[in-house]
């Protein structure tokens, strides 16, 4: 019912910027939560930000002061702009979303299928 699409992965040096999106499309009455998560080979998913209705957010500690995520709800879209990259930010970004497709029911929470990030000189 809801498909999550990430885009603007790649390839960059160290010091580099990217800008992610995340478009949501489907059956959705309302947004809940969008945020970012990132899965290095042979790690864990980890959290990189998540963002609430109320502009409340959260990011994990190794991006703290780098990265910055926005939402522009009229497009249903969610952003993560990533400055001063490192070779330790390499992984496959993973975005989410918590949804309700109607005006009452429950939340369910879509992943998208990911975007490679890779970060070397």
């Amino acid at each position: 019912q809801v498909q999550l699409v990430e885009s603007g992965g790649g390839l960059v040096q160290p010091g580099g910027s990217l800008r992610l999106s995340c478009l949501a499309s489907g059956t959705i009455f309302r947004i809940n939560v969008m945020g970012w998560y990132r899965q290095a080979p042979e790690k864990q998913r980890e959290l990189v930000a998540v963002l609430q209705n109320g502009n409340n957010t959260n990011y994990g500690d190794s991006v703290k002061g780098r990265f910055t995520i926005s939402r522009d709800n009229t497009k249903n879209t969610v952003y993560l702009q990533m400055n001063s990259l490192k070779p330790e930010d390499t992984a496959v970004y993973y975005c989410n979303a918590d949804i309700n497709h109607h005006i009452t029911g429950p939340t369910f929470r879509y992943w998208g299928q990911g975007t490679q990030v890779t970060v070397s000189s």
